[in-house]
Formats: structure tokens, sequence, C-alpha cells
């Protein structure tokens, strides 16, 4: 008979979870913030008079942002320390929060957004890693479940809260709501974190921060303008193009630089080489949600935003039900397991969302939505855990930076393949207001790419990351050798 594994409790500091708790606050404000935006996307539109599904740009903007500064914010924190650019992320995010609310177009809403992406640049990141460095490795599980669960209250808000806001009042309120948190945020950093410096192992590496971030624009541009006819093809193509040739470029500048903004060196690991590909995948699928989800409710079925806000919802509660039971899960089933099998089930509900039609009943997209999130939620915790399970401490900078950039990365790249596979299909049937079955077939598209990151779990070793949850097979029964005197 197979023999259960040994599941060795594991607690957490207190230290670790005010930590947790307090990073989680400024994670809230980020979630509710790209939630409620999500929502009032619509109603914006009609405002500035723009066609709703280009109006992703607000989305992808702040998500480029993010991406393209991410890169520095491991070394800024080493060179600054750790609590003082976390709470000047915090004050900066809140400045752009301002600067959206007071926008007249859709330009200076733009603008405004890049500026909240330089400050959430420097906020999740960073965040993530005063946690790392405040929690022991048998913490991590715990730990990032106590950073995730406030964190996970943005996106469950954020939908109902938009909404009501958008139909009742202002749509300027929705960024206007982050001053107090921003506040209170600066305020709890101050009194209750610590700071943590280390030397940075290297000059600040400008041109690694140029090309990466020429090489992001140039990509992100071709993705947003493919099919879409704004520009001509050649230039769509050719930004593409742009794209790969700075990304190559850099590639070879990071092989020759000692300390390389981006240390893909990290990929040789393999619990963070294989974590970071899959998460890549799955994250792509998943980010097109916030963004397809409400387009589909207002302009697909017709509902109101807040009625879109009281429904979209509950794929974020889901995730918060999970968060508490998503360390336990772990500690059963192994990261493994619960990556493929876990993995599969999550592809499969997101696909499901292709069928949702206004003659469903409530009750069952609220079914489908709130067990997607739930599956979801422990998706992200194994991804996220199992990374920095073999990353030696000195590394844990570069691993957050790169790891933060390509979840950013991924989850833009979900909002422009969502946006051009909506586009495409309406295209195709000649719908001048995307319907159902478009929303359908973008629903479809990143479903496939959510499900393609399952089969990269085959590859890890059955026991990848037992030493985080306490996991461990049980050691085998001694074996007594009794003498044998001559004779006997």
């Amino acid at each position: 008979m197979p023999s259960q594994p040994i599941i060795r409790s594991t607690g957490v500091s207190r230290q670790t979870r005010l930590t947790a708790v307090i990073v989680a606050s400024a994670l809230f404000m980020q979630n509710l913030d790209s939630t409620i935006i999500a929502t009032a996307l619509p109603t914006m539109a009609r405002s500035f008079g723009y066609d709703p599904v280009r109006m992703n740009v607000a989305l992808t903007s702040y998500l480029l942002s993010l991406t393209v500064f991410i890169p520095a914010s491991g070394w800024v924190a080493d060179r600054y320390g750790t609590r003082n650019v976390f709470r000047l992320a915090i004050v900066v995010f809140t400045i752009g929060s301002i600067f959206c609310g007071l926008s007249n177009g859709l330009p200076e809403l733009v603008a405004a957004r890049v500026l909240q992406g330089l400050g959430g640049a420097m906020m999740v990141p960073v965040g993530r890693l005063l946690l790392l460095r405040t929690a022991a490795k048998s913490e991590l599980v715990a730990a990032m479940a106590w950073l995730t669960m406030p964190a996970l209250l943005g996106p469950v808000v954020g939908p109902p809260v938009g909404g009501f806001i958008v139909t009742y009042f202002d749509w300027r309120w929705t960024f206007f709501i982050n001053i107090p948190v921003g506040i209170l945020g600066v305020v709890m950093v101050s009194l209750f974190i610590q700071d943590f410096r280390e030397p940075p192992k290297g000059k600040f590496d400008l041109r690694g921060l140029v090309l990466t971030g020429a090489a992001l624009i140039c990509g992100m541009f071709g993705l947003e303008t493919v099919g879409r006819g704004l520009v001509a093809p050649a230039v769509t193509q050719g930004m593409i193009a742009a794209g790969l040739g700075i990304a190559f470029l850099y590639f070879l500048h990071a092989r020759r630089t000692a300390a390389p903004l981006l240390d893909f060196t990290l990929m040789r690991l393999p619990c963070f080489g294989l974590s970071f590909t899959a998460m890549m995948l799955f994250r792509t699928g998943i980010g097109a949600i916030p963004f397809l989800l409400p387009m589909m409710l207002q302009v697909g079925f017709g509902d109101a935003a807040v009625e879109s806000g009281l429904i979209t919802f509950a794929s974020s509660a889901g995730a918060l039900v999970m968060k508490p039971g998503a360390q336990y899960a772990l500690r059963w089933f192994g990261f493994r397991n619960t990556l493929i099998w876990n993995g599969v089930m999550s592809g499969v509900m997101l696909m499901l969302c292709a069928g949702f039609r206004p003659t469903w009943p409530a009750a069952a997209i609220y079914f489908v939505l709130l067990v997607g999130g739930f599956l979801r939620s422990l998706q992200f915790t194994a991804y996220n855990t199992l990374a920095y399970g073999d990353v030696p401490r000195s590394q844990m900078s570069a691993a957050t930076s790169l790891y933060t950039a390509g979840q950013q990365l991924a989850a833009t790249i979900g909002v422009s393949v969502g946006a051009l596979s909506l586009e495409v299909a309406r295209t195709i049937s000649h719908h001048g207001t995307p319907e159902n079955a478009d929303f359908s077939v973008a629903f479809v598209v990143v479903g496939l790419m959510t499900l393609m990151a399952a089969p990269i779990a085959w590859f890890m070793p059955v026991s990848a990351g037992d030493d985080l949850t306490g996991r461990h097979a049980p050691s085998p029964e001694p074996v007594t050798v009794v003498p044998v005197k001559a004779g006997e």
C-alpha cells in the first residue's frame, strides 16, 4: 500500500504576517484600480467618443509601463533601500491616479496611466522583495497566502464598486478612491516596515533598460495595430520585427554584462526556469479576462456597468476563497500534480466563458466564474512560490525583477491578444459592433493559451517544492541487522 506524504506544519512569524499585510494593502490599491477601470472602459469610451474595443490602450499603456520599468526595480531597491523605494512607489502611483481622474481625453489618460505604471513598476516587485527577505524559506507558501488574500480584495471589490460609480456617479471617482488608500499605505510603511539594502552587483544597466524598453514598445505597438487598420500593414510588421531584433540585441548584451538588468542565467535554475515559462503562457491567457469579460457583458449582453461589475466580481471572489486552502492543497498534492491537473481545469473553465449568452441563468455564469477564479488562484500561488524555491538569497532581487517583468509582459500580451482576437472575429463576421459569437472566439483563443501551460509541469521532479510546504516523503524504516554467531 503506497504511503502517504508526511505533512509537517509550518508557521509564520508576526513580522512576516505584518509585512505581508502592509504590502498587500498597496497591491490592493493597484488591483482595485485595474479591475475598476476594466469595468468603466465602455462608459469612458462614450465620454471620450472612442470605440470601446480600442479603449484597451488604457489597459495596455499601464501594463506596458509596468513591464518597461520593472526590470530596474531590483537594482534601485538594493541601492536606495526597499522601504524607501516602496514608499515612493505608492506616492507616484497615487499621483498618477489623480491625473487619470483629471483626464479629458484618451491621450491624457494614457499619459497618466504611464505615470501610474512607473509607480506600480516599483511597488509590485519591491513589495514582493520585502516579503521574500523577511520570510524564511519554510514560510514562503503561507507568506504568499497572507500577501495575496488582502490584495485579492481589490478584484473582488473593484467590479461592483466600479460599476456602481460609473452608473450613479462620474467615472473619474474610480481613480480618486485610490487617494486615501495611498495615504494610509505610506503611513503604514513608514511605521512598521523594515528596510533592507544590499550592495548592487554592479553599475546600473542603463543600456539594458533602453534596449528592453525599446523592444517592448515596438513589439506591443505592433500587436496593438495588427488587423486594426490604424497604420499601414508594413508599419505593423516593421514594428514587430524591430521589437524582436532589439530583444535579440539585449540578449547579446546580457551575455556580455556582469550585472544585466534582466538576468536570464536564472532560467538555468530548474524550479525558476520551468515556473517562469509555464507562468508566462498561463498568465497570457488569464490576462485577457479583465478586458474581455466586462466588454462582453456590457457590449455583447447590453448590461449596465453596475450589473457587469456584480457578475465579474465572482471570479475574484473564487480566488479569495481559495487562498486559505492553497497551502494545504500544495502540501497534500505537491506542486507538480497541482500545476498539471489544476492547470488543465483552469483552461477548461476559461473556455466555458465562450458559451456565455444573455439567456444563461445568472447562477450558471456565477458558478463558472467562481470555480474558475478558485482554480486560477491555486495555480498562481503555486507558480509564484515555486519560482523562488531554488533561488539563492543573493539573487532574490534579480529573480524578483525578472519574474515580475515576465508577469506583467504576459498580462499585457494577454489584453492585446484578447483584443486582437475580438477584432479579427468581428471583421470576419462583418459586425460593426462585437457580438456574442465574436467574444466566444476570443475566449477560445485565450483559453487554449492557458491550457498550453499545463504540460510544462511534466518536466518538474515529483518532489519539486516539497521543502517549501513541509511535504516530504516518509523515510524508509531502519533495518536492524542481528549478528549471527558462527555455527547458528
